[in-house]
């Protein structure tokens, strides 16, 4: 509707029909120059899981403005991502731009000019994100695990999978526990099939055996990262898929129910 008036008043200047997408330019451009401003982003948000961080923001631009990412340590130097500038996406993999995963970064979305085009503004009008720490801010995902029953069934082993990251050193993908090393332990949920009373077993290691179960019963299991030296709300990573062992007469086989809590 406000650009519809703003064409209608033209600035000045009546848009004929024949060319009028060219005079709807220019009458935008005019007024982003009087204005001396672009449209500001909105909703700049950190998304991250396993190291893999996207910056998002809206809305999308239209042809007459693009979108610059500008990302710093807090106080330190302001730095570019090459893919991200005078961009027509409302999207930036920061992934391997975050090179000190402990410290906070944050970034300022800046409305610029589209590519090629020219301007006598010199600041651009910008919005800056919340902080972000990849260390203590990304997710974790689910991990996979393998179950195996002893022969004598005094045993059940949960063979814990570490999620792999977005990051890479000297040629190799990087998991979890490549990053977190000793703060990282797993949380198994489990409980009798049928059964609604839970029990919860912490972790140091990928092979976590449990010897507190009922020979022959089938227990129900799920797994998730847990790592206690994060804010509380950050502690715990995405619940596996559950796994069940079975009776005596059956083989593991992996459920596709969902762990009750």
């Amino acid at each position: 509707m406000e650009l519809e008036k703003v064409l209608q008043r033209g600035n000045g200047r009546n848009c004929p029909k024949i060319d009028f997408e060219r005079c709807k330019k220019s009458i935008l451009h005019d007024r982003f120059h009087f204005a001396g401003s672009y449209p500001r982003a909105q909703n700049v948000t950190w998304k991250s899981t396993n190291f893999k961080t996207i910056l998002t923001w809206e809305p999308k631009p239209s042809a007459d403005y693009s979108y610059t990412v500008e990302f710093s340590v807090l106080g330190g130097d302001k730095q570019k991502n090459p893919h991200c500038i005078r961009s027509s996406k409302t999207v930036c993999d920061l992934s391997s731009s975050l090179t000190d995963l402990n410290v906070y970064y944050t970034a300022d979305v800046l409305s610029e000019p589209p590519l090629g085009a020219t301007t006598d503004l010199i600041e651009f009008p910008y919005t800056t994100s919340p902080r972000f720490s990849p260390y203590k801010d990304t997710e974790i995902g689910k991990p996979e695990f393998k179950l195996e029953v002893s022969e004598d069934k005094k045993k059940t082993t949960l063979y814990v999978t570490d999620p792999l990251t977005a990051l890479f050193k000297d040629g190799r993908q990087l998991n979890i526990k490549d990053i977190f090393n000793d703060h990282l332990q797993y949380k198994v949920t489990y409980r009798k099939n049928k059964s609604t009373g839970m029990k919860v077993y912490i972790s140091k290691t990928n092979a976590i055996e449990l010897t507190d179960l009922d020979r022959g019963v089938s227990y129900c299991f799920s797994v998730q990262a847990y790592i206690p030296s994060r804010s509380i709300d950050k502690q715990l990573g995405e619940l596996s898929q559950p796994q069940c062992s079975n009776d005596d007469h059956q083989s593991i086989f992996e459920g596709e129910l969902s762990l009750n809590y």
